[in-house]
């Protein structure tokens, strides 16, 4: 069954719950994770609250099809399955302006024929991938098998927490047995 990820309106930095944008939430003494590519801080695009724990998904944002951020392995973006437990909000980077970080909730909610009236739908929890072009679905890094699609990401509507995927959307991969995670999206 798929569930609907729906734009929630503010959220407090503490808030145990999925978001777009502001400030992650991880273990005490999580550093702000940098690109692979280019070194700069990820940007902060979503959390979502899994079975399996809290899924972090970062995208470089300094140069702009420079790091291949759509890429689930050129290091221009990262996910990170995190333990659900005793998360805090994540010191923000060096230099960074916690003003400009808006806060966005994402509650889920079962889909009906058409999304709730007034309320952005950010993307989708479970089900299938619903692929602009062809499958890519990702092989686990650790095992080398399939990784399980967890969920689909759109850009949302508000400039502070909308994510960039070039007009497109991104889709979020698990794989459960090695507890690793990849992002990647497409146009």
């Amino acid at each position: 069954m798929t569930t609907l990820l729906l734009d929630g309106g503010p959220v407090a930095p503490d808030a145990p719950v999925g978001r777009t944008g502001g400030v992650p939430l991880g273990p005490a003494g999580m550093l702000w994770p940098t690109c692979g590519a280019c070194a700069g801080p990820l940007q902060f695009l979503a959390q979502i609250v899994l079975d399996a724990g809290v899924l972090a998904l970062f995208m470089c944002a300094h140069r702009p099809g420079g790091c291949e951020q759509w890429s689930p392995s050129a290091g221009g973006n990262l996910a990170l399955l995190l333990p659900a437990g005793a998360l805090v909000p994540v010191p923000l980077p060096r230099g960074a302006d916690p003003e400009a970080l808006g806060l966005g909730a994402v509650r889920a909610t079962v889909p009906s024929a058409d999304a709730p009236q007034g309320r952005a739908v950010l993307g989708s929890l479970g089900g299938e991938p619903d692929w602009l072009q062809d499958d890519e679905t990702p092989d686990c890094p650790a095992c080398a098998r399939p990784m399980g699609f967890v969920a689909g990401l759109r850009e949302g509507p508000d400039p502070v927490t909308a994510m960039n995927f070039g007009s497109g959307q991104a889709y979020a991969h698990v794989c459960g047995g090695c507890g690793t995670a990849t992002l990647l999206w497409q146009c």
